[in-house]
């Protein structure tokens, strides 16, 4: 990646079968100590980034809570500016750094809603927002390390692109199975095996009943 790019990290709980959440939207795969972990890292990078159905399904404030340190800036995919107003995104962004990166498709009436709170507004893409164009423009803004917990469809899109640089990935012993469960990485997928990013697996690390792998792009 050019070095304008933020250092990107893909970061998931993951059932045994590789699904990040139930056909309901059940997402609650990770352990306390596991979310220790995970907030430590949150206040080393800076910023967090997940899209709009993450915001939708469980509505989450994105800021460091089981450990200590600062609040990251939370980056928001909602390329038609659908997030309610009140949604815990909304509600603090007046108290932590909050980014909506919405497409130049986004109805003026959302756009408006959008502005009437403190937020930054980057728009790119036509009918969805532009993720290389977003990583150039987050670069460009002196933020360095971004943390992408985002859905199976945002996954895709880092992937896809060869946007990222470091997976981190729980994995929680639980079954979940089903064809309409969400997995690790939704979207179309790569048609070979030999199209797929080559990464080295750096660390295995135990934690109680669970695994976290860590991953770099080679």
């Amino acid at each position: 990646m050019e070095k304008s790019k933020p250092h990107v990290i893909l970061s998931a709980a993951i059932s045994i079968d590789g699904k990040i959440a139930t056909r309901l939207g059940d997402s609650k795969l990770s352990s306390k100590k596991d979310k220790i972990r995970l907030h430590k890292l949150r206040s080393k990078v800076d910023a967090i980034l997940v899209g709009k159905n993450t915001i939708l399904r469980d509505d989450p404030l994105l800021t460091v809570r089981y450990a200590t340190g600062k609040n990251p800036i939370r980056i928001i995919l909602d390329s038609q500016g659908i997030i309610p107003v009140n949604s815990k995104i909304l509600q603090t962004c007046d108290k932590i750094p909050t980014i909506i990166a919405v497409s130049k498709n986004i109805s003026k009436l959302n756009l408006k809603k959008l502005k009437k709170f403190p937020v930054e507004i980057i728009m790119t893409g036509k009918n969805s927002v532009n993720i290389k164009s977003l990583m150039n423009n987050l670069g460009k803004r002196k933020i360095n390390t971004v943390l992408v917990e985002g859905g199976g469809t945002i996954n895709w899109q880092f992937i896809k692109n060869n946007l990222f640089d470091e997976i981190l990935i729980t994995i929680t012993p639980v079954i979940i199975g089903g064809t309409n469960a969400i997995t690790l990485v939704q979207g179309r997928g790569f048609d070979e095996i030999k199209k797929s990013p080559k990464l080295k697996l750096n660390t295995i690390k135990k934690l109680e009943n669970y695994l976290v792998l860590h991953y770099t792009k080679v």
